[in-house]
């Protein structure tokens, strides 16, 4: 299934900054995407991050370079060529990550942008990158969804000073995994956020499982805690332009987390997720 956005699909993205599609991907789809994500889960844990209480996931990183479906996932039509649409352009994946809102446990994310972490510590020229969601697992007002502030990426990046005080000739685990931590460091501050939610609003985003959600890379989202006993899922996958390469800069943060492999994608057929 090639799927190309409409005119107003475009201008509802531009507008508010994110748009969500439903029954995007069928059951089956979805359940080999989970079955996969189970085989990740049992296995390295050197591309996983946990929340506070050390034993609990909160994120993987890097899957499609290790996992064939995952792969897959990265270069079907259905997503990528959406992207190209969005940026104007050839795309390669720049991060591939799955974050998890475990049942009880699953902790906060943080109000944020994402093109700031990109430029900051990885070099990136311009905002000429797109996210896309896949939903894994039905995402309601009960197992802490995602809020986004639409219209907020029209204010720009909003610059914010790190919080990570970790010392940056560490390259370990303790110094990338500050970026996917309960306590982000580059989260924006409460007089901020309020000011934005007062101009703009503010959406709490509920979706079936096989929906996607395409969102711009400076949309101000978060995500509260998951005290309920629904699990959830995403996988969201980062497209970047390759005519947005990021600048060498020292104390590269590792290839798993942020792809250098800069050839475009050229998108494959929809059905792999199936049939490979």
């Amino acid at each position: 299934m090639t799927m190309i956005l409409t005119q107003a699909q475009l201008k509802e993205y531009q507008e508010k900054g994110f748009i969500l599609l439903p029954d995007y991907f069928s059951a089956l789809e979805v359940e080999r995407m989970k079955t996969e994500q189970a085989h990740l889960l049992a296995g390295n844990s050197d591309y996983t991050v946990l929340e506070n209480d050390k034993t609990t996931i909160r994120s993987i990183h890097g899957s499609h370079t290790n996992s064939n479906v995952f792969q897959n996932l990265s270069q079907i039509s259905r997503l990528v060529e959406p992207a190209m649409q969005i940026l104007n352009s050839q795309v390669y994946v720049y991060q591939f990550k799955i974050n998890i809102k475990a049942a009880f446990s699953g902790d906060v994310w943080q109000w944020h942008q994402d093109y700031i972490f990109w430029r900051k510590e990885d070099g990136m020229p311009t905002n000429r990158v797109t996210n896309v969601v896949i939903f894994l697992d039905d995402m309601n007002e009960f197992n802490g969804p995602l809020f986004f502030i639409p219209g907020s990426h029209q204010e720009g990046m909003i610059d914010v000073v790190s919080q990570n005080t970790t010392d940056t000739k560490e390259q370990d685990k303790t110094q990338w995994s500050a970026n996917f931590s309960n306590n982000l460091t580059y989260s924006l501050n409460r007089h901020t956020v309020a000011n934005l939610v007062n101009k703009y609003g503010i959406s709490a985003i509920k979706a079936l499982a096989g929906s996607a959600l395409f969102f711009d890379s400076n949309i101000v989202h978060a995500s509260p805690s998951n005290i309920s006993p629904f699990s959830r899922s995403v996988v969201i996958i980062t497209y970047n332009s390759v005519e947005n390469i990021p600048v060498s800069i020292p104390n590269k943060r590792p290839e798993f987390i942020v792809s250098r492999d800069y050839q475009s994608i050229t998108p494959i057929s929809d059905s792999v997720l199936i049939t490979k």
